[in-house]
């Protein structure tokens, strides 16, 4: 028990020092994301960050669509962060549905719900929007972008094979762009492929420079 804790206190706050070079955003940036992916992203902008995670009701409004949704629960999350930040740190929340047939994709309960959603993207063009909020101690800023992704018809079996082997019960829409279904599904993208992995870092590192 003792040794699950101190697990979950490291898994919950993890330090990442980038190496230095010229043009470096000098600020710490505080992630607070669970997400692999978008931890896998600000690292590669090469900024000094730490990821902090704490639990947040990701319920919104009915009566919000597409983007909204993103960059109210993007807002929500900030809003929820249970520090101070100091003046020499940058706040990032985030979230990424998925949207189409006027309504919203989010994350899968289970292996049903999974292939509904896949069964239903397949052989269409959905949309996919990231919010992000970007907080300090004196200012905050609510960004989104937009990504077209276009998918072709899998069968019932490729589906299957998909949620039993990639398990995509922790992404919008039930699919990852960076695996097997991004590899097989995918015909093409209009936007920011980043996007669509969680993160819109082109957009988010043009803002931290102004900071």
């Amino acid at each position: 028990m003792l040794f699950s804790n101190i697990l979950s206190k490291v898994l919950n706050s993890l330090i990442y020092i980038a190496p230095k070079h010229y043009g470096m955003i000098n600020k710490k940036i505080i992630l607070a994301s669970k997400s692999p992916r978008r931890q896998e992203l600000i690292k590669g902008l090469e900024m000094d960050f730490e990821v902090f995670t704490y639990e947040v009701d990701e319920s919104f409004p009915d009566h919000l669509k597409a983007e909204s949704i993103a960059t109210y629960l993007a807002e929500k999350k900030a809003n929820a962060y249970p520090k101070s930040l100091s003046d020499n740190e940058i706040l990032l929340t985030a979230d990424t549905i998925v949207w189409v047939n006027n309504h919203v994709l989010n994350k899968p309960d289970n292996e049903q719900e999974a292939f509904s959603m896949l069964r239903e993207i397949c052989g269409t063009v959905h949309e996919v929007f990231t919010g992000v909020c970007i907080k300090t101690n004196h200012s905050s800023e609510v960004i989104f972008d937009r990504s077209e992704v276009f998918i072709k018809n899998l069968s019932d079996d490729e589906i299957w094979h998909y949620i039993n082997n990639y398990k995509p019960f922790d992404k919008a829409g039930s699919y990852g762009i960076q695996d097997w279904f991004g590899y097989t599904a995918v015909e093409k993208i209009n936007g920011c492929f980043y996007n669509v992995m969680g993160l819109p870092v082109g957009k988010i590192y043009d803002k931290l420079k102004l900071i």
